[in-house]
């Protein structure tokens, strides 16, 4: 059994509120703990090898994800202070092409050094077969364009601080490449997997993310409303005389939240029922997060009920006239 150390902390206050503190005092609390309130706490959830091995790889991903646009804004940031015009060539930073590209060239000088034919071998290179054969010359022209320079000495510093950024987003991306072909096949092969694949907006990456973090011990969960609790899709009340507040929840599965947030804007673009859900609560006043909240909170019941029955989503069943027509 895991016990929260904030719960403890307010356990140990039923003992003495003077704030003292001991290893036997602390045995004595646990001991009180597990003697009156043990059916408060739940057990540690009894996880299979596969889903666990699904986490491992699910977490390193996402860790490496993360990584990148950490990166890539840093990057971003620097190339704004000396060489804006590589930002106009390349909006999204992360792609091979912007990596083989500033790395042959990090300053506006070495760009202005490029000729087409040097940028077309940079385009083979980073693995660009089908451009147009005027996209070499449209680089050229937004690499050379008109802007404000740093001086020599700092703009040849601020070139070597951009390769290396550069190289470390180039192994970046290799790594979760990588990953990516781990963890597809680690998750193809969890007996859950095609049910959690059948929902809409959630793949191989999210689909192996959400899995991973709510685990397949079927006791874990007694009611969709503890998936909700865990992913922090669901507010939280406080309430005290005539107060009541209705509160975003900050205590949740972090991780889960994110993948959950990502999946509820990738089920808008997938399910008709998902997308009329989000368009009523948008138009009900909901801001974009807080309407995405909802329609996650929606989501996670149809994940439970097709976990709990073992069967695969269906969408005039997950989101039946009547209920379109109440959101």
């Amino acid at each position: 059994m895991s016990i929260n150390p904030k719960a403890v902390d307010r356990y140990r206050d039923r003992h003495a509120v003077s704030g003292a503190k001991s290893d036997p005092g602390d045995a004595l609390v646990l001991a009180d703990l597990l003697r009156t309130d043990a059916g408060r706490h739940r057990p540690l959830p009894a996880d299979s090898e596969q889903v666990a091995a699904v986490a491992v790889l699910a977490r390193a991903h996402q860790d490496a994800v993360w990584t990148q646009w950490r990166d890539a804004g840093r990057l971003r940031s620097l190339l704004r202070e000396f060489f804006p015009a590589a930002l106009t060539a390349f909006p999204n930073l992360t792609t091979r092409t912007a990596a083989t590209v500033l790395a042959a060239a990090p300053t506006p000088a070495a760009a202005a050094e490029l000729t087409d034919a040097d940028l077309n071998r940079l385009l083979r290179a980073a693995g660009r077969r089908g451009f147009r054969r005027s996209e070499p010359g449209r680089l050229r022209a937004a690499l050379t364009a008109e802007q404000l320079r740093q001086p020599a000495a700092v703009e040849t510093a601020m070139g070597q601080a951009v390769q290396s950024i550069v190289r470390t987003l180039a192994a970046t991306g290799q790594s979760i490449a990588e990953l990516e072909t781990a963890l597809e096949s680690t998750f193809e092969q969890h007996p859950d997997a095609e049910i959690v694949r059948s929902l809409p907006g959630l793949g191989v990456i999210g689909g192996a993310r959400v899995l991973g973090e709510f685990g397949d011990d079927p006791t874990r969960f007694a009611d969709a409303a503890s998936r909700r609790a865990y992913a922090g899709s669901a507010p939280i009340t406080r309430a005290s005389g005539r107060s009541r507040q209705v509160l975003r929840r900050r205590v949740r599965n972090r991780r889960l939240a994110d993948a959950v947030r990502w999946w509820a804007f990738a089920a808008t673009q997938h399910s008709p029922g998902a997308r009329a859900y989000y368009q009523a609560r948008r138009a009900a006043g909901d801001r974009h997060e807080a309407a995405l909240r909802r329609l996650a909170g929606k989501l996670l019941g149809q994940l439970h009920h097709c976990l709990s029955a073992h069967q695969l989503y269906q969408e005039d069943q997950a989101w039946p006239p009547a209920q379109a027509d109440a959101a």
